[in-house]
């Protein structure tokens, strides 16, 4: 039976330290090739935390598959602004403003893990998250922008 590891790690900088050597550890596997593996597969999420799953599918033979899933919509937000975090008080601070061509490369990254089945759907998912980390797109509440955009004021 399969044997699998769930862990964040920092795109391009996992390391044999917690969270990832004591939990594969046990598993016999090959510790450096393993992290070379995973850096490789996260590099291009260098700065964000990816979920990553290294499932042993094979333990005599020490066989390995590493899985790598989506950044948070939040931390892609984040990194798209150059921002540390969100805002605390949204109503009254706000953290950042994003373009219109931003939130679309947000949600064109994310679409596969959205519920969404078209860009525009996927714009409104992410303008969702825009909302509770006081973020403004294109000057306006994300709110405002979402009904815009649902009245057809705002073509995407």
């Amino acid at each position: 039976m399969p044997q699998s590891v769930s862990t964040m790690v920092e795109g391009g900088k996992a390391t044999s330290g917690p969270p990832l050597g004591p939990a594969l550890g046990p598993l016999g596997l090959n510790m450096g090739q393993v992290i070379k593996d995973i850096n490789e597969l996260t590099k291009d999420f260098k700065g964000l935390q990816v979920p990553v799953i290294v499932i042993v599918t094979d333990p005599a033979n020490k066989k390995y598959e590493i899985k790598v899933g989506m950044p948070p919509t939040s931390a892609l937000l984040k990194k798209e602004l150059g921002i540390e975090k969100g805002s605390g008080k949204r109503r009254e601070t706000i953290a950042g403003n994003i373009t219109i061509d931003q939130i679309k490369k947000v949600a064109s990254s994310k679409m596969e893990k959205l519920l969404s089945n078209d860009i525009q759907a996927a714009v409104l998912e992410v303008a969702g998250s825009c909302v509770s980390m006081g973020i403004t797109i294109d000057g306006k509440d994300p709110k405002e922008f979402q009904k815009l955009v649902k009245s057809g004021e705002i073509k995407l």
